[in-house]
């Protein structure tokens, strides 16, 4: 990074408010929801329309969710999550068009992918020196950030796929797998105090195979090892529980606003 110009280096490192969610119960609820409205929308745009529009559709919806975040200066949910699904979107099909498009086996495409991560995570802790999201303060971080959950959704794509074609396990038996592998990290983190960062990191990657696979699961047809709910009808299903769930955060957040607002105005005036 110091190679760039000085004022590339001032903007990159300028200090903004907080532009990432709070981790809860419901920012994993979500995560989990978009990655299965990715894969299930991104099944469906594909096997409807040219994939050469789909994609180009994918991309520059995705173009236009990461400007708005980036533009945003500090969190706004329905701003976030937009991103975080539209990133699933196109990181689904960026996975895809790596192997039927260039005909990479999916083993492959996956070592491929984790590599690329191990070295945005080198590069990050490098130039930052912290890998936590809680540090996502400056727009250098937010594009180390946004790097690293694209190529998370892209392996993810590539590793479900592995499980499930691959090695034969199917849709639902991936899915319980990596449900599994998602809720290790956590518990060890809650039971064993491991490391926040390196356990967050752990799970948010199986975020993707996890809600992939079930999204598979409902959506493909039972000869591909689905239960033929339609990739449609999931991919609006979900996008319409993304979005009662990012009303009721913006709802929330709010209100808890207002209520700092006020008990802030209350001790500045038992202050006088």
């Amino acid at each position: 990074m110091y190679f760039l110009p000085m004022f590339v280096q001032k903007f990159l490192s300028r200090q903004m408010l907080r532009k990432v969610p709070e981790i809860t119960a419901l920012f994993w609820i979500i995560k989990l929801l978009t990655t299965a409205m990715g894969e299930s929308t991104s099944d469906f745009m594909v096997h409807h329309m040219d994939p050469v529009v789909a994609v180009s559709i994918g991309f520059i919806a995705f173009l236009i969710a990461i400007v708005l975040q980036f533009w945003a200066r500090k969190y706004v949910a329905w701003i976030y999550w937009l991103a975080v699904t539209m990133v699933a979107v196109f990181g689904t099909m960026a996975a895809d068009v790596v192997h039927i498009a260039l005909g990479v086996p999916y083993l492959v495409s996956t070592i491929g992918f984790a590599i690329a991560l191990t070295i945005i995570f080198f590069l990050w802790y490098k130039v930052e020196h912290t890998l936590s999201i809680h540090s996502i303060s400056t727009p250098r971080r937010e594009i180390f950030y946004w790097a690293t959950v694209m190529i998370t959704f892209a392996m993810g794509t590539a590793t479900g796929d592995m499980t499930a074609i691959t090695l034969n396990l199917g849709y639902l038996s991936s899915g319980i797998l990596f449900a599994v592998l998602f809720a290790l990290p956590l518990l060890a983190h809650k039971v064993f105090k491991v490391n926040e960062v390196a356990t967050f990191w752990l799970a948010y990657i199986f975020t993707r195979p996890l809600g992939a696979s079930f999204a598979d699961w409902f959506g493909r047809t039972q000869d591909m090892g689905g239960i033929g709910f339609g990739t449609g009808r999931t991919s609006i299903v979900l996008t319409l529980l993304i979005i009662l769930f990012v009303v009721y955060i913006s709802i929330k957040n709010h209100s808890n606003q207002q209520t700092q607002k006020t008990s802030h105005t209350q001790n500045s005036s038992g202050s006088l």
